[in-house]
């Protein structure tokens, strides 16, 4: 499978701008059937956002069904974009996220080139965002 990174801090705003664990659970879910390897990572506060208690790799691998290998919980004061930007670069991922990376992309330029950082929203309930693979309809099934 194919290495896919996301940034579960920024995926898990994008269903109605308050963080859930459903949109990231969408992503992972559907990048999963297309073949895709997720790997996730989240700010140390990302548990606390959506259930309001920490929640380290293990329990989020559970919500998002999973391995505890595949989900990155960065220690507390740690920036995530380090993380998901170093998994990227290590793994030749394109990473699911809103965010453009600007403070880092001097130190990471790879994430500045066509089709690295894929975007996405949810459209009266349904996932979209446009990945850069031929053959493949992001928004189907």
């Amino acid at each position: 499978p194919k290495a896919v990174v996301i940034d579960g801090s920024n995926v898990m705003y994008w269903f109605d701008g308050t963080p859930r664990i459903e949109p990231v659970q969408d992503v992972v879910h559907h990048l999963s059937r297309l073949g895709f390897a997720p790997e996730v990572f989240f700010d140390a506060n990302a548990g606390y956002l959506f259930t309001g208690q920490y929640l380290g790799s293990k329990p989020l691998g559970r919500l998002l069904n999973l391995p505890t290998g595949s989900v990155t919980v960065v220690p507390k004061g740690d920036a995530a974009d380090p993380y998901i930007l170093h998994a990227a670069q290590d793994t030749d991922a394109i990473i699911i996220t809103n965010d453009n990376y600007r403070d880092w992309v001097s130190q990471f330029p790879f994430a500045s080139e066509p089709g690295r950082l894929i975007k996405g929203t949810f459209q009266e309930g349904e996932l979209c965002f446009d990945l850069p693979i031929t053959g493949t309809n992001p928004n189907a099934g």
